[in-house]
């Protein structure tokens, strides 16, 4: 795939500043045809998405369904429903001491986006941050990732049919186009990626003072209490572990398990893979492979504990059987970062406090999972911090797009989906507007009202 030179990257920054500065974006109407455009787009290109998705990652069509192209259709479904009110001005309440003024919040984009996606949902996490540009009438530059060639084709190919490139456009390329899109003074930019490259995407925004959203991940603790429903919660867990073959930035990274249950639950969550995979994982169609050889090699080093489950590799078809690990110590290699594939690591504990130390010892993670009764689930989201959670099951508080999405500390800072997504490539302005019809003096020098002054205010 050939990379965007700097020379082009330089021209396309010109372009879209030059864009935006025309006024056209700044239109409801506008901002609603675009949106409407893209979801013809996505609908057109559905089949070509699907056979690059099962190229570079091995997705089933019915797994790309779910997990990106609904995704976006209901996100754009919402924001064209919604658009109107949300970029209303908002009228607020003025204090009497700056009377007679009356207060509002202007909706107003910030100009141009970066938004620099990741591989392990490579279509979906390209154009669900595009829905909040384009909602907030911003331009946008998209830079898809390498490690999933196929897909980032496609939506060149898409994004160029429908879309000027002086409002949209698509960068391709690696670390070197990263790099000369750092030099520019994108208003804001929206990376999804690991906490790492997160830390360098934010100190290049900061050269040019602008805004960042970083959605990052980390290890997604999944607690699973002694009075849990081991049933459901064997089958939901190994459902969120075995999407996309264990790379999603919300996998259940790890497993706190009480120990009384510890041996019934493993033995659930082993038949579900089953149960969803059948016998012969290797060749079910509805389960992924590992992204590149790089990544193959980094999980390989995981497999020498005590596999309760699974095991198997097959290097050249970068395939892993699902696996759990048992009897797992906090100072093991395994627990040390986050995980991304389908390799469970389970700790046990006898009272839920050890568990709830365990993850405040820790970064905060991305997502956190419980499964219990409501009484102790209250206490675990009491106790602890995380971007997300959900409470007996795993994942699917990111397809609620009522709902913010977003890390907290280590695992991302700002929020998207629904209105989050608008507002993340929004600036709310506050004006005043005051009337000339009467002046009151008291906030005049020589101040002679000022004790009147000191009892409005106080």
């Amino acid at each position: 795939m050939e990379e965007t030179s700097a020379k082009d990257i330089a021209k396309i920054y010109k372009k879209q500043r030059t864009f935006f500065a025309s006024q056209e974006t700044k239109s409801i109407d506008f901002r609603l045809q675009q949106l409407k455009k893209l979801k013809e787009a996505i609908l057109q290109y559905e089949n070509k998405v699907n056979e690059a998705l099962w190229r570079d990652l091995h997705k089933s069509k019915e797994e790309a369904f779910l997990t990106e192209t609904s995704l976006l259709i209901e996100e754009l479904n919402y924001h064209i429903k919604n658009l109107k009110s949300w970029a209303k001005p908002k009228k607020v309440g003025t204090p009497l001491q700056i009377k007679p003024s009356r207060s509002k919040i202007y909706f107003e984009p910030l100009g141009i986006g970066l938004i620099i996606a990741p591989w392990n949902y490579p279509f979906q996490l390209t154009l669900n941050p595009l829905i909040g540009a384009i909602s907030a009438g911003c331009c946008a530059v998209l830079k898809p990732s390498p490690d999933t060639p196929n897909v980032a084709r496609v939506i060149e190919e898409m994004i160029s049919e429908h879309f000027s490139s002086e409002y949209i456009t698509v960068v391709q390329g690696g670390k070197e186009a990263n790099q000369e899109l750092f030099k520019f003074a994108f208003d804001v930019t929206f990376f999804t990626g690991s906490p790492g490259v997160g830390k360098i995407v934010m100190k290049a925004a900061a050269e040019h003072l602008s805004r960042v959203v970083l959605e990052l991940g980390g290890k997604s603790p999944c607690i699973v209490n002694k009075d849990a429903n081991l049933k459901i919660a064997g089958k939901r867990i190994a459902w969120g572990k075995i999407m996309n073959a264990g790379q999603t930035c919300i996998a259940p990274d790890y497993l706190l398990v009480h120990k009384e249950v510890k041996k019934d639950l493993l033995a659930e969550i082993s038949k579900a893979f089953e149960e969803m995979l059948g016998g012969n994982i290797a060749n079910s169609n509805y389960y992924g492979r590992i992204v590149t050889p790089a990544a193959m090699n980094r999980l390989k080093k995981y497999l020498n504990g005590d596999i309760y489950y699974g095991g198997k590799i097959d290097l050249e078809k970068k395939y892993i059987e699902p696996t759990i690990l048992n009897n797992i110590d906090s100072e093991d290699e395994i627990m040390q970062e986050e995980i991304f594939g389908p390799i469970l690591p389970v700790m046990e504990f006898g009272e839920l406090t050890e568990a709830i130390s365990y993850i405040n010892g820790n970064e905060k993670p991305l997502a956190l999972y419980y499964f219990g009764k409501d009484k102790t689930a209250k206490r675990v989201l009491r106790e602890t911090s995380s971007g997300g959670a959900c409470i007996n099951d795993t994942l699917i508080h990111v397809a609620n797009h009522k709902l913010p999405f977003g890390g907290v500390g280590n695992s991302g800072m700002g929020k998207y989906h629904g209105k989050e997504s608008y507002l993340a490539f929004t600036h709310e302005r506050g004006v005043v507007n005051s009337s000339t019809k009467l002046d009151i003096p008291l906030k005049y020098p020589p101040y002679k009202f000022f004790g009147l002054i000191k009892k409005i205010v106080g």
